[in-house]
C-alpha cells in the first residue's frame, strides 16, 4: 500500500519558511511528485523541530503523549544517532519515489515520470540504488515520449550509478535507443553487449531496417545466422521487409522459401511482409498467391492485398477485393477506407467514394486524419470542391497534409483566391507551410493568373519560411510567366535557377510557347527536352502541333519523320466515364456500345444546339498528344461521345466527370464549354495535363493547358 505524507502543519510553523514551497503540500495521490528542495525541507523539519516520527504502512504519525519519554543519547552518541535516522528516512523517501515513477508510467504519464526522476538525479548517487522495474520502467517512459535527452539522463545515470544491467535490461535499452532514432548509439550499444541473444538481433535489424539501410540489414543477418540457425518468425517478417525496400524479388523469394521450410509462413506478420515484398517487386500474381494461403485473413492482409492491387493500376481488382472483405466479415480500418478512396480517384468513381465515406463513418472513422485527407482529395480532384470543404471543417485535428490538400484542391480547379486565402489562414493559425504547402499555392496562383501574390508568395518562401525553392517551384513560376506571355522572362528564370533545369521546367516553358505559338523559343525547349526524354512522344507531338498551327508545313514533317524513325507511336486516345458505379470506356469513332445510335444522334443535336451559341469546327486543331489521323475523327472525339453517353444514362443537372488518356485538344475544349452551357450540366474532365471543370461557358484552367 502506498505511504504518503501530509507536510500541512510543518509548512505553517512560524519558524520554518521557503519561497519556493506552496503553503499546502501534500506527498501523495494529489501530487506526482516533490521536488528536490522540498524533500530537504522535509528532512530537516524531522530533526530541526524535534517531531519524532515513526515509520507505518500508513505514513508518519507522530509519538502518541501517553508513552514514556525515550531517554536522550549522550553528547557523543547524537551525530550517530542523526545520522542512522536520517539514513532510514532518505531510504524509505526513494523507495517512495521508485515506486511512484512505476506506477505513472503504468498510467501512461510519461512526462510525470520522468520529471520525478529529476529527484533521483540530483540525489547523491551512492544514496540511490534504483533497480531493475525502476530502469525498465523509465526506459519505457522515454519510448513513449520518444524522448531522446530522457535516453541520455537514464543512461549516463544508471552508468555514474555503477548499475549492471542483465540481459533483459540490456535488450529494452538497445530497444529505447532504437524506438528513440538513436542508431549510431543503438549500434554502439549492441556492439559493446556482453552477451547477445535472438532479441537483440531482432532489435537492431528491425532499427537498420527501419531506418532504410537495407544492404547493412541483410549483413547483420547473415551474421545472425551463423550463430542462431534456427531464427523466429519476426526475423523473416523483417528481412522481407528489406527486400521489398531494395524492390529486389530474388532474395525475397529465397527468405520465402526458407520460412516455407522452418514452416514460418503461418505467421500472419510473415504472410503480410510477403504480400507486401511481391506487390513492390511487380509481382501481384505471386502476392496473390501468399494471400489465398493465409490460413487466417485479417485486416492488415486484406489492406496488403487490396493496396498491391492499387499500386500497379488494378484499380478495378481492388474495388472487387475491396467488396470480397466486405462480404467475409473482417473488420476495416481506416487504412482500408483511405486505399479504396485513393483508388476510387483513379477510377472518377464518385458513388463508390460515396460508399466507402459512408463506411468511414459507420465503422467508426469519420475523424480519422489520413482517410479524411484521402477523402478532401478525391472530392478535390472531381470538382466537388465544396464537400472536400465540408469534410476539411469537420475535422477536429487537421495537420499540414490536411491544409495542402484542400490548397491544391482549389487550385486544380481554377480557384486561385480561395486557394490562396486558405493558405493565408494556416499561416494565421500556426501551422508552418513545408514545400508542397508552396507548390500548391504556387500552382493555384499560376493556373489563376495571380502573377503579383504569385511572385509575393515565392520570394517569401526562403526569406520568411526558411524553405528552399526547389525545381518544381520554380516551374510553376515559369508556367505563371508563361500564362502571361512573358517568355522571355520565363527562359531567364530557366536560365538563371541555382541548379540544371529540369523537364517540368522546359514543359513549362514548351506548354507557353505552344499557347503563343512562338515558334523560335518553342522549338529551342523542345530540343533540351529531346535530350532528357528521348523517347517520350508527347514532347514531338506539342513540337508537331506548334508547326502546324504556326503554317511550319515542312519543319512538321520533318518531326514526323522523326517519330518513324524512332519506331514512336501515340496510342489512341481514349476517355472513361463513369455512370452509377459502372466504368465505360470510348475511343475516337468508337461505334461498339450497344447504345451506339442514341450517342450519335445526341452528339448531332449537341452540335447543332452548341453551333447556334457560335461553335465553329477548328480545322487546324490537332489533339495535343496524338497523331493526324485522329484529326480526320475530330467530330466524334472520345471525349465528345463520352459526354453525350452520360447525358442520355444520367438525370438532369447531374455533374459528369470524365478521364482523358491525352491533352484534350482545343476543339473539343471549345466545344464542351458550350455543351456545358447547353446541357446546364457541370463536366468536370482530367486530362494528360490537368483538371478541366467547365460550367455556364467557361473552363477552370482559363483555356491554359
Amino acid at each position: 500500500m502506498d505511504m504518503w505524507v501530509g507536510l500541512d502543519h510543518i509548512l505553517s510553523s512560524s519558524r520554518l519558511s521557503c519561497p519556493l514551497i506552496e503553503p499546502r503540500i501534500f506527498f501523495g495521490e494529489r501530487d506526482n511528485f516533490l521536488v528536490f528542495n522540498q524533500k530537504r525541507f522535509y528532512k530537516r523539519s524531522l530533526f530541526s523541530q524535534k517531531i519524532r516520527w515513526s515509520f507505518t504502512e500508513q505514513g508518519l504519525k507522530p509519538r502518541p503523549k501517553h508513552q514514556n519519554p525515550v531517554p536522550k543519547p549522550l553528547k557523543g552518541e547524537q551525530s550517530a544517532v542523526k545520522d542512522q535516522a536520517e539514513m532510514i528516512v532518505d531510504k524509505n523517501f526513494s523507495s517512495g519515489i521508485y515506486h511512484k515513477i512505476e506506477k505513472l508510467v503504468l498510467q501512461g504519464k510519461y512526462h510525470e515520470a520522468l520529471e520525478l526522476f529529476e529527484i533521483l538525479e540530483s540525489e547523491s548517487m551512492e544514496d540511490n540504488v534504483v533497480d531493475k522495474s525502476t530502469y525498465d520502467a523509465l526506459v519505457r517512459a522515454c519510448i513513449g515520449l520518444k524522448s531522446i535527452s530522457g535516453v541520455k539522463r537514464v543512461l549516463n545515470y544508471m552508468v555514474n550509478c555503477g548499475f549492471e544491467p542483465d540481459q533483459y535490461l540490456s535488450n529494452r535499452l538497445l530497444l529505447m535507443h532504437v524506438k528513440c532514432g538513436m542508431m549510431v548509439d543503438a549500434r554502439k550499444l549492441f556492439d559493446d553487449m556482453p552477451e547477445r541473444n535472438l532479441v537483440s538481433w531482432n532489435t537492431i535489424i528491425g532499427g537498420i531496417v527501419d531506418s532504410g539501410d537495407y544492404l547493412e540489414a541483410f549483413r547483420l543477418f547473415f551474421i545472425m545466422w551463423d550463430e542462431f540457425s534456427d531464427v523466429g518468425s519476426r526475423t523473416f517478417a523483417m528481412m522481407i521487409r528489406a527486400s521489398a525496400g531494395l524492390e529486389l524479388i530474388s532474395p525475397g523469394r529465397q527468405l520465402h522459401s526458407l520460412a516455407l521450410k522452418l514452416d514460418a509462413t503461418d505467421d500472419i506478420y510473415v504472410s503480410c511482409a510477403l504480400i507486401d515484398m511481391y506487390s513492390k517487386c511487380g509481382s501481384i500474381d505471386d502476392a496473390r498467391c501468399v494471400f489465398d494461403e493465409m490460413p487466417e485473413k485479417t485486416t492488415v492482409g486484406w489492406n496488403s492485398i487490396i493496396a498491391g492491387y492499387a499500386l500497379h493500376g488494378y484499380s478495378e481488382e481492388a474495388m472487387n477485393m475491396y467488396y470480397d472483405m466486405q462480404d467475409s466479415g473482417v473488420n476495416m480500418d481506416h487504412f482500408t477506407f483511405s486505399i479504396i478512396i485513393r483508388v476510387c480517384t483513379r477510377l472518377a468513381s464518385v458513388e463508390h467514394a460515396k460508399q466507402a465515406h459512408a463506411g468511414l463513418v459507420r465503422h467508426g472513422f469519420g475523424l480519422d486524419i489520413v482517410a479524411n485527407t484521402a477523402l478532401m482529395d478525391f472530392y478535390s480532384k472531381w470538382g466537388r470542391v465544396e464537400d472536400a470543404r465540408n469534410v476539411f471543417e469537420k475535422m477536429p485535428q487537421k495537420n499540414v497534409i490536411s491544409w495542402n490538400a484542400l490548397i491544391a484542391g482549389y487550385g486544380n480547379h481554377g480557384q486561385g483566391v480561395e486557394a490562396v486565402e486558405l493558405f493565408e489562414r494556416m499561416i494565421s493559425e500556426g501551422f508552418v507551410p513545408n514545400h508542397v504547402t508552396f507548390l500548391a499555392v504556387l500552382s493555384a496562383c499560376s493556373y489563376s493568373g495571380l502573377s503579383d501574390r504569385g511572385w509575393e508568395i515565392f520570394e517569401s518562401m526562403n526569406r520568411v519560411y526558411k524553405v528552399k525553392p526547389r525545381a518544381m517551384h520554380y516551374a510553376c513560376m515559369v508556367e505563371l510567366l508563361g500564362r502571361e506571355g512573358l517568355l522571355d522572362e520565363a527562359f531567364a528564370l530557366i536560365r538563371d535557377a541555382p541548379f540544371e533545369p529540369t523537364l517540368n521546367m522546359w514543359a513549362a516553358l514548351l506548354t507557353a510557347c505552344r499557347v503563343h505559338k512562338n515558334f523560335v523559343l518553342g522549338r529551342f525547349a523542345a530540343e533540351k527536352l529531346y535530350g532528357m526524354e528521348p523517347e517520350k512522344l508527347s514532347n514531338y507531338v506539342v513540337l508537331l502541333n506548334i508547326y502546324n498551327c504556326s503554317g511550319k508545313f515542312q519543319e512538321a514533317a520533318s518531326v514526323i519523320q522523326t517519330l518513324k524513325k524512332k519506331g514512336l507511336r501515340m496510342l489512341p486516345a481514349c476517355t472513361w466515364i463513369d455512370i452509377k458505379k459502372q466504368p465505360y470506356v470510348f475511343f475516337s469513332g468508337d461505334k461498339c456500345h450497344a447504345q451506339t445510335d442514341q450517342i450519335y444522334e445526341k452528339l448531332e443535336k449537341m452540335m447543332q444546339e452548341i453551333s447556334k451559341q457560335g461553335y465553329v469546327p477548328d480545322g487546324k486543331s490537332f489533339l495535343a498528344d496524338v497523331d493526324e489521323e485522329e484529326e480526320e475523327l475530330q467530330l466524334c472525339h472520345s471525349e465528345k461521345l463520352a459526354i453525350s453517353f452520360g447525358l442520355i444514362n444520367t438525370v438532369d443537372s447531374t455533374p459528369l466527370h470524365l478521364v482523358q488518356s491525352h491533352r484534350i485538344c482545343y476543339d473539343c475544349h471549345n466545344a464542351i464549354k458550350l455543351m456545358a452551357l447547353v446541357a446546364k450540366r457541370e463536366i468536370v474532365v482530367r486530362d494528360a495535363s490537368r483538371f478541366h471543370r467547365f460550367k455556364d461557358g467557361t473552363c477552370s484552367c482559363g483555356d491554359y493547358w
